[in-house]
């Protein structure tokens, strides 16, 4: 296979990842209108072990021999925190909306990169950073009532990002199986607490909604995985940003929600400085001659 086509596969598992990861967004808003935020992210730990559980019975007790359980910890809590975020955010304010603020996580990244990892940082990065930022403050609308639900996900994504960067620093011991793991088994243990105050029974029709979501997140997950082995983040990772207008049509299709100016101007400004950001990735990667 060549490399442009490697590139072109590995595109297109990154679209249909973000498609799938769309999806999930959108079954997640139509549950939150009847089901409480605590439901929703248990079931969505519960339904994600269940699929998991074949690959980890496979595995054997082994899989789950750690030193690193204190980074396990740490990237169950803020990715868990992450996730109540971001549903909560899901059912307030528009799809599109949502997928926007989810962006700024790769530019959110290096920043936290710097202070734990004292991973050094770019102009460039520092100018993608400002830019991701001003397209976030014209979603959060400056001329009018800033929805707090649009801080709630810009919330997320800050957790989001420090869950990444500790899984970052896991794979340098832990193998990627292990880590789902922990996350499954803390996200299980987690999410239950909330149930003994927030408990809904599902209706039938509410538990095929939270299969769903489940479903979606774990062929977006396995999806997103096929992508970068077929091509690296630099050549593919813009086309993780086809979560906006994937969003933004499933917003308008099922929910009626139209994304105004400011929105539009600030999705301008967020894909771009992802942009920046990969090809700061790339000029890293080139080889000094």
């Amino acid at each position: 296979m060549t490399k442009s086509q490697s590139i072109v596969r590995g595109a297109f598992f990154i679209v249909a990842s973000e498609l799938s990861f769309a999806f999930s967004a959108a079954i997640i808003k139509l549950a939150s209108a009847s089901l409480p935020n605590e439901s929703i992210v248990f079931f969505r730990n519960l339904f994600g072990l269940v699929i998991l559980t074949p690959l980890l019975i496979k595995a054997g007790r082994k899989i789950l021999h750690t030193d690193c359980l204190h980074l396990h910890l740490v990237r169950g809590g803020f990715g868990m925190a992450a996730m109540y975020s971001f549903f909560y955010a899901l059912g307030k304010i528009p799809l599109g909306n949502s997928m926007l603020i989810k962006s700024t996580i790769p530019l959110i990244i290096p920043f936290v990169s710097l202070i734990w990892l004292k991973e050094s940082i770019t102009r460039r990065i520092i100018i993608a950073g400002v830019l991701g930022f001003l397209g976030v403050f014209l979603i959060l609308d400056p001329n009018g009532d800033t929805d707090w639900a649009s801080l709630v996900a810009l919330g997320s994504s800050f957790m989001a990002a420090i869950a990444f960067v500790t899984v970052r620093k896991l794979s340098a011991t832990e193998p990627p199986l292990r880590i789902v793991a922990y996350f499954a088994i803390f996200g299980i243990c987690i999410s239950a607490i909330p149930l003994t105050w927030a408990w809904q029974t599902p209706t039938p029709e509410e538990y095929l909604m939270l299969l769903g979501v489940a479903l979606t997140t774990t062929i977006g997950q396995l999806l997103l995985t096929r992508g970068y082995q077929n091509a690296p983040a630099s050549s593919v990772g813009i086309f993780t940003y086809s979560s906006v207008p994937f969003g933004t049509f499933l917003g308008w299709l099922y929910f009626e929600e139209i994304l105004d100016i400011n929105s539009f101007f600030g999705a301008i400004l967020i894909i771009l400085a992802g942009f920046i950001i990969l090809r700061t990735k790339v000029i890293q990667e080139q080889p000094n001659n």
